[in-house]
């Protein structure tokens, strides 16, 4: 579901998401992450075969799961977007993910730090005018912070 205000997917928990014990394997919650990301890139005109021919590609800093309450096999979640970050380049940015329970309950939090990695140069760059559009249009956190430009 995507309004002006809100980004975010709904997820049933399948059998495979979790280990011996029926518990949501941690993993999952990064997955979960992953999944919205590219739903927000793909919704943007961001897919994957756009961001191949723009040479660029998303790359990760730095994850942090936070694990408030327990999910279980079947269980639907939903995982919301917002910018927590973003450099006045678009080159650095921040993504925090609220995964809830179908009841509304918090279970997780998932932020991710990252930027934009030249797949030839192999190194950070800016994106594309559209795509750092795409993110200065996006839901903020309440505590948004500028992160610093890339260097040229």
């Amino acid at each position: 579901m995507e309004t002006e205000r809100e980004i975010a997917r709904v997820f049933t928990l399948r059998w495979s998401d979790a280990d011996a014990n029926g518990h949501v394997r941690h993993t999952v919650y990064s997955e979960l992450g992953v999944e919205a990301r590219m739903a927000f890139l793909r919704a943007g005109g961001f897919g994957w075969n756009e961001i191949e021919a723009a040479g660029i590609g998303p790359v990760l800093l730095r994850e942090e799961l936070e694990y408030l309450r327990e999910l279980t096999i079947d269980e639907q979640v939903r995982v919301d977007l917002r910018v927590a970050g973003a450099s006045p380049d678009g080159g650095r940015w921040r993504i925090r993910h609220q995964i809830s329970k179908a009841n509304g309950e918090l279970a997780a939090r998932v932020t991710v730090t990252g930027g934009w990695i030249d797949l030839h140069a192999r190194r950070l760059t800016h994106p594309p005018a559209a795509l750092k559009a795409l993110f200065d249009v996006a839901p903020r956190t309440e505590d948004f912070e500028e992160l610093k430009s890339l260097r040229r």
